[in-house]
């Protein structure tokens, strides 16, 4: 009876990271599609791949998730809290930096770790199969990288007091962020990627910069291991991969025209 209500918590937690997957991603792929047409014309096969390595991604990630959110209930296992006042309000935003900052790390090391040739090419090729990377790509994991994303908030859970709406929070910028910097656009102004706080935080630009070069630039939200690391490639402008979505329309409507006029009886 035990295991069959981990199981069903483990499957709820995979549905609802699909799902909240499908929609951010959908509706990051329709602001794409409203503000730079064509971006994505040509890339159906690669959205397609992005979007099943993706949904694997959920089901793995929903495990660690579903069994812990069944022992907070149960057993109360972990450090989440309900009432806001268990802990003073000053220390619900410095919970959801702290989390930042943790997983911010655990992401640069493990990245870093993924760019080894061998793991590389075992498990994190999956993911730079993306080229460009879509809307679509912000989960597309070989099973081994969904494996060390899937186990960091759970386990900070473990050990840092949170309040469960902050937590939401923590997944909801996880969500965001890792859409957004995958989606071949800057959504966010241009303070936050050009200024003094673009040298810190990480947006599209500096993230994009990594799928261009295929290393530098590790991190997740914050640019302070990179900087620290010598591993920071400064950011770029999607020149490239607007460029690439020209071409891949003038091979359409070439492809087009050639289909046209082959159907004609002259």
């Amino acid at each position: 009876m035990i295991a069959l209500a981990i199981v069903a918590s483990a499957l709820a937690m995979s549905a609802i990271v699909g799902v909240r997957y499908l929609l951010v991603s959908g509706v990051f792929a329709a602001a794409t599609r409203a503000r730079h047409p064509g971006l994505y014309d040509g890339l159906s096969p690669q959205i397609r791949r992005e979007i099943g390595w993706s949904l694997a991604s959920a089901l793995i990630y929903g495990v660690p998730a579903g069994v812990l959110a069944w022992g907070w209930q149960e057993h109360g296992w972990t450090r989440i809290y309900r009432d806001v006042h268990a802990y003073p309000l000053w220390y619900l935003p410095l919970s959801v930096l702290l989390y930042l900052v943790a997983h911010d790390t655990w992401f640069y090391w493990t990245h870093r770790w993924m760019h080894l040739p061998r793991v590389f090419r075992i498990a994190h090729a999956v993911h730079h199969d993306s080229r460009p990377p879509t809307a679509w790509a912000a989960m597309a994991f070989h099973p081994i990288e969904a494996v060390t994303g899937a186990v960091i908030i759970p386990l900070l859970t473990l050990g840092i007091p949170i309040h469960i709406g902050a937590l939401g929070l923590v997944l909801g910028i996880m969500t965001v962020m890792g859409v957004t910097n995958h989606m071949g656009w800057e959504i966010f102004p241009r303070f936050m990627w050009a200024g003094r706080l673009g040298g810190w935080v990480i947006t599209a630009s500096h993230h994009q910069r990594h799928h261009d070069l295929y290393r530098g630039n590790y991190g997740l939200y914050f640019r302070f291991w990179d900087r620290l690391c010598g591993t920071d490639k400064g950011v770029g402008d999607f020149a490239r991969a607007h460029a690439q979505a020209r071409r891949r329309r003038r091979r359409g409507d070439g492809a087009a025209l050639l289909l046209v006029g082959g159907g004609r009886d002259d």
